[in-house]
C-alpha cells in the first residue's frame, strides 16, 4: 500500500463532499443511520487514532510477540474488511455531525498530507513495536497504516448508500 492509495480515497471524499449542501451532508437515511457528515466524522476521529497507534508502534519495540486475530489476518491478505455491514459500538450512536463542511475538508486534507509523514517515519524506524487493536489484535506500524486505509475504504460502500439517497430525495 503507498500513500498513493490512501491519498486517492481521501480524494474522492474531498471532491465529492464539494457536490452536496450542508443541509445534505447531514441529512440521515434513517434514525439509525449516519449522516455523510457523521461517516465523515467518524472517520477523521477513528483514522486519528490509528495514525497515533502508527507513532507509537514505531517508537517501541513492545509486544513483537503478539500477533493479529485470525479475522484481522484475513483482512489484510484480502487487502480489505469484510464486504459486510458492521456494526459498530454502541458509542457510534453518539458520533456528531460536523460544524460545516469546510471542517471537515480542512481535516480531510491534514490526514491526507499526515500519510507522507507516517510513512516516512515507517520507512526510517528501527523500531519494531505493537500495540492493540481492540477487536483484532495486535498490529505493528505499517499494518496501522494499512489499516486506516482499508477503514475509509470500507466507509466509501456506505457513502454511496447515504449519496443514493441522497439522490432519490432531489426527485
Amino acid at each position: 500500500m503507498g500513500n498513493m492509495d490512501f491519498s486517492t480515497t481521501i480524494g474522492i471524499w474531498l471532491k465529492d463532499l464539494q457536490l452536496y449542501t450542508f443541509e445534505q451532508i447531514c441529512r440521515k437515511p434513517s434514525k439509525n443511520n449516519w449522516s455523510l457528515g457523521q461517516v465523515g466524522m467518524h472517520l477523521i476521529k477513528e483514522t486519528d487514532y490509528f495514525f497515533e497507534q502508527v507513532r507509537t508502534c514505531a517508537g517501541i519495540d513492545d509486544n513483537q510477540d503478539k500477533a493479529k486475530s485470525m479475522d484481522a489476518v484475513i483482512m489484510f491478505r484480502n487487502g480489505q474488511f469484510p464486504d459486510e455491514m458492521i456494526e459498530g459500538p454502541p458509542s457510534n450512536q453518539n458520533t456528531p455531525q460536523p460544524a460545516n463542511i469546510e471542517l471537515l475538508v480542512s481535516d480531510f486534507k491534514r490526514l491526507k498530507k499526515e500519510i507522507e509523514t507516517l510513512e516516512s517515519l515507517i520507512f526510517k524506524t528501527t523500531h519494531e513495536g505493537k500495540t492493540e487493536h481492540p477487536g483484532l489484535g495486535h498490529f505493528n506500524a505499517k499494518e496501522w497504516l494499512q489499516f486506516a486505509e482499508m477503514h475509509f475504504r470500507h466507509h466509501l460502500r456506505q457513502k454511496k448508500r447515504i449519496e443514493d439517497f441522497l439522490e432519490s430525495k432531489k426527485n
